[in-house]
């Protein structure tokens, strides 16, 4: 009886078995490099998952075995593996409070300070004159106090948790009043009806989307409202046949029906942003003159600081929140009070508008503004320099823009050329108006000149040469 003949390999099982060990492809000088340089565990896991990657490719699309390429790519694997996600980038869009972009940049005095903060150990919770345990709100909070006239403060990592902190402490189970004009979304899909229903109280809806009147809230307290709450409408603006409470008289309401009076200032200004030519903002000073009972906002949008939450006011309703168990789960670092705490020094000392860099970029002359562009325009041999409008972004005095020259790149494929400004080192972010390339001085840090000319030169370069293919 004679044996079946057996079919013959297809090309794709010689592929697959053409394929080199794992064991053989470690042995290779190129590949013990890679070990030296990496570790063998990263490397080892990387190979396999290359190796299974290329198996793959062999099966379903009939690709090839090249150990030259494998071996590139399995360096190029490993480089990103080790690269940080989180890199700089150059902001030359105009937004001063870029949210995708980590909002506020710090001043020097501030990461000189996290640091040293950083690198060593601290006094976090330790009171370095009675040797014993202390707590870590304390080290911002003698300032908030100072600068702003409250009794007590109280850090966690954002405005979002320092409003759900004070909810979740004053106001579980109550009935909490808010106008209707006021449930608005913070952010992130993040709304106010959401964080109070996880905070656990209850929500009142007084008014409507555009009128709401202090008897509203009247009537909101005969309905067994315990708690008041006013939101700032940091991030948005609603115009047209409007109205609603000032707060002093909400506050003058919540006191003489002993309630407290939240107030969500969001933006968290400290300063006058009407020196800069802008609307007046309501500051945190106003807010507890005004007579709210606790105030919160952000450290990271107006105040040009770290990512943090502040809550201030009266003391007893501080020291309830700080009380709270949630507060543990919301309470900051030791880096983001050595950075805030530095922020709030300079406004202490009377120096914010030339130290902080929102600030400075808020106070920037066109004159000044116009000089950098021209000179940019000189070095690249390119452009023009055009009028434009600067934003101010991250949820703080919606459409408003500082006006001021900066740098117009006419490109035939003005998206092209910003992808292209992304893949340098640093990345570059510019923006798109009127099929222009706006290159805008006003949020280009110290410092940050020449790697955004190199990188402008390069794609200029790269971008010229592909037209002219």
């Amino acid at each position: 009886m004679t044996k079946p003949k057996q079919a013959a390999p297809t090309a794709t099982g010689r592929a697959l078995r053409g394929l080199p060990s794992v064991d053989k492809l470690l042995s290779l000088p190129q590949v013990q490099d890679l070990v030296r340089k990496f570790g063998r565990p990263l490397v080892l896991g990387t190979l396999q998952d290359s190796l299974a990657a290329l198996r793959r490719g062999i099966s379903e699309a009939g690709r090839s075995y090249d150990q030259t390429a494998f071996l590139a790519e399995l360096d190029a694997r490993l480089e990103r593996t080790t690269t940080p996600s989180l890199l700089r980038v150059i902001n030359a869009s105009g937004t001063l409070l870029h949210t995708n972009l980590g909002r506020a940049p710090l001043s020097a005095a501030a990461l000189q300070a996290a640091f040293e903060t950083a690198g060593s150990y601290t006094n976090l919770e330790y009171d370095l004159q009675a040797g014993k345990r202390s707590h870590r709100y304390l080290h911002a909070s003698e300032i908030l106090r100072q600068l702003t006239g409250a009794q007590a403060a109280l850090v966690v990592n954002n405005n979002a948790g320092a409003l759900l902190l004070a909810l979740s402490a004053l106001a579980k189970g109550k009935k909490v009043a808010i106008s209707r004009a006021e449930l608005v979304e913070i952010g992130g899909g993040f709304r106010i009806p959401d964080v109070m229903r996880a905070s656990g109280a209850k929500l009142l809806e007084v008014g409507t989307t555009n009128r709401t009147r202090l008897a509203d809230f009247e009537a909101a307290i005969a309905d067994g409202a315990q708690v008041l709450l006013a939101a700032h409408a940091s991030n948005f603006r609603i115009i047209g046949f409007t109205e609603s409470p000032r707060l002093a008289d909400l506050a003058q309401l919540a006191r003489a029906n002993g309630l407290p009076l939240l107030h969500d200032l969001g933006s968290g200004a400290l300063l006058d942003t009407a020196v800069y030519g802008l609307p007046h903002e309501p500051t945190v000073q106003e807010s507890l003159k005004a007579g709210a009972s606790l105030v919160c906002f952000s450290g990271d949008k107006l105040l040009g600081g770290p990512q943090a939450g502040i809550l201030l006011g009266e003391a007893a309703l501080v020291a309830k929140c700080a009380r709270h168990p949630l507060y543990r789960a919301l309470r900051p670092d030791k880096i983001t009070l050595a950075l805030l705490s530095q922020t709030l020094l300079h406004y202490l000392r009377d120096e914010a508008p030339s130290q902080i860099p929102l600030h400075r970029m808020l106070g920037r002359a066109p004159a000044d503004l116009e000089a950098q562009s021209r000179d940019w325009q000189a070095q690249l041999g390119q452009g023009s320099v055009v009028q434009a409008q600067a934003a101010i972004g991250g949820g703080s005095l919606p459409e408003e823009y500082l006006p001021g020259p900066v740098l117009a790149l006419k490109v035939k494929r003005p998206d092209r050329f910003l992808a292209c400004l992304r893949g340098q080192k640093p990345a570059i972010i510019a923006r798109i108006s009127e099929d222009l390339v706006m290159i805008d001085p006003r949020t280009v840090q110290p410092g940050e000149e020449a790697e955004l000319l190199a990188g402008l030169a390069a794609c200029l370069k790269t971008y010229e040469v592909k037209d002219e293919n």
